[in-house]
C-alpha cells in the first residue's frame, strides 16, 4: 500500500519510495497516467536491483491521490511534484519525465536546478496545453470551452473522452517553458519515438533547439510510439538513467 504525503497546498499525494544510494531517481508521469505504469515499475525494479533510491507518485486527481482530475492544472501538478521531491528525497535527483512529466521536470529544473542531477525525458510534451491543444482546437471547440468551461476530446487510450477545462488551458499559459530562456546545466537525455501520434518529433527538436546546456542529447527511436514501453524502449530509458548516474559520480 502506498504512503501519503500532504502537500503545503493540502493535497494528499500517494507515493512509493525505495531507499538507496544517490543520486536518487524520480519518475514523473504523464497526463491522466499514474505511478503504476510500465515505465515507473520498470524503473523501480531496476532501482531495487541496483540499490538506487527511487520515488514514484501520483499527482493530485490522478491514481490514488486526492482530488478531482478536472479541478487540476499544470501548476497544481508541478506543486505536487515539487513537494514530493523536496519532502521525500535527499540531494540532487535524476528526473525521468514522461510526456507531461517532461514539462513538469523542466519546470522543476527551472525553479530548483540544485535538486536536479540530470534529466531524462520520454516523449516530453512541454507547453502542450497551448501548442498541442489550444492551437489545434477548432473555432467551435474554442467557443464551447469559453461558454461551457470544458470540451471533450477523443482518447486513443480509453473509451472515455478527455475532458479539457478552460482552467487547464488558462493556467498553463503561466507555466510555458519554450517562450523564455531555458537553461539546463546538467546532463539531459531526450528520448522520442518517430511513430508518436501524440507528441510529434518536431516537439523534441524544438526543445532541443531551445534549451541551453553543455550536455543535451536527443535519441530518436524509429517506429516507437507514445507509450515508449517496449522492452527495447525500457532498456533505453534505464541505460540513459545509468549513464547520467555514472556521469554524476565521476563529476
Amino acid at each position: 500500500m502506498s504512503d501519503v504525503l500532504t502537500t503545503p497546498e493540502g493535497r494528499r499525494i500517494a507515493y512509493d519510495r525505495v531507499e538507496g544510494a544517490g543520486p536518487g531517481v524520480v519518475f514523473l508521469g504523464g497526463f491522466r497516467s499514474d505511478k503504476e505504469g510500465t515505465k515507473a515499475l520498470a524503473l523501480e525494479d531496476w532501482a531495487r536491483a541496483t540499490g538506487r533510491a527511487f520515488l514514484r507518485f501520483d499527482y493530485s486527481g490522478h491514481g490514488s491521490s486526492s482530488g478531482d482530475f478536472l479541478d487540476g492544472s499544470i501548476g497544481d501538478w508541478f506543486e505536487d511534484a515539487r513537494a514530493a521531491i523536496l519532502s521525500l528525497s535527499e540531494g540532487p535527483q535524476i528526473l525521468v519525465g514522461s510526456s507531461m512529466g517532461g514539462w513538469i521536470a523542466l519546470l522543476l529544473a527551472r525553479e530548483r536546478p540544485e535538486k536536479v542531477a540530470g534529466l531524462v525525458t520520454v516523449a516530453a510534451a512541454p507547453d502542450f496545453t497551448e501548442d498541442g491543444m489550444w492551437a489545434e482546437f477548432t473555432p467551435e471547440q474554442r467557443r464551447t470551452l469559453k461558454e461551457e468551461g470544458q470540451v471533450a476530446l477523443p482518447s486513443d487510450y480509453s473509451d472515455e473522452p478527455y475532458i479539457i477545462t478552460g482552467h487547464l488551458i488558462e493556467e498553463g499559459r503561466g507555466r510555458l517553458v519554450l517562450r523564455s530562456p531555458l537553461t539546463l546545466p546538467f546532463p539531459v537525455r531526450m528520448l522520442q519515438g518517430t511513430a508518436d501520434a501524440d507528441v510529434p518529433v518536431s516537439v523534441a527538436l524544438k526543445l532541443l533547439d531551445h534549451a541551453e546546456g553543455e550536455d543535451i542529447r536527443l535519441t530518436l527511436v524509429k517506429g516507437a510510439d507514445h507509450r515508449f514501453s517496449t522492452p527495447d524502449c525500457l532498456k533505453l530509458i534505464l541505460l540513459s538513467v545509468q549513464k547520467i548516474a555514472a556521469r554524476y559520480a565521476d563529476a
